[in-house]
């Protein structure tokens, strides 16, 4: 790993929650939470029985779908801002998603962090159902060579912000591993969500 990417690893371990956290809506809309039954029996693994396929060469995402919770939205680059946290989607736009620039792109060897919001000050946004999903579940990533990278969900986890799992959710991966990530957990009428939904997937197939 690089010594940049060793460095935004640590930068979204810090940061990341906290602004997702931050950018929720102020207003309760109870987005749905994920099952115990689609958590982790032990730990971070593969979902038994699913393939692995072989990674694909880095390449920028330009469009994601995750047709069980019917998303299918266009993707962002993030960067980093002035203060050293990651970028945002824009609020205003309840139908993007983004992932940092600087990072594994999907498909890719390694770990991709994908962000969307989960709601605004006007309702639901494009990650409003993400702890709707379901072990098995289908992501696809188009991306700008052209070739779609699909995931197999393998677990959806919801943590408070003072308890996540930085090194779970955004270490090293052997294989072409996704972290779609957004706001969820408790909630506070004062300071909005209180902590994070996170679905781990790996790459299965490629088209």
């Amino acid at each position: 790993m690089s010594q940049k990417a060793k460095g935004w690893l640590l930068v979204v371990a810090a940061l990341a929650g906290v602004w997702l956290v931050q950018n929720g809506a102020n207003t309760r809309l109870t987005p749905p939470g994920p099952a115990s039954a689609e958590a982790f029996a032990a730990g971070p693994e593969l979902l038994p029985g699913s393939p692995v396929a072989e990674p694909l060469r880095p390449s920028a995402p330009v469009r994601i779908r995750i047709p069980s919770i019917r998303v299918d939205a266009p993707m962002m680059r993030l960067g980093l801002g002035a203060d050293g946290s990651l970028d945002v989607p824009p609020s205003g736009n309840t139908d993007i998603v983004g992932w940092y620039k600087d990072g594994t792109p999907p498909g890719a060897k390694g770990t991709a962090i994908v962000a969307g919001h989960v709601d605004n000050g006007q309702g639901p946004s494009v990650f409003y159902n993400l702890g709707a999903l379901k072990k098995g579940s289908t992501v696809e990533v188009l991306r700008q060579d052209r070739r779609t990278a699909v995931f197999s969900v393998d677990a959806i986890e919801v943590y408070d912000s003072k308890d996540f799992p930085d090194k779970r959710v955004y270490g090293t991966s052997e294989h072409a591993s996704l972290r779609l990530i957004t706001c969820g957990g408790g909630f506070s009428e004062s300071t909005g969500y209180e902590g994070n939904v996170v679905a781990y997937a790996h790459l299965t197939s490629v088209r």
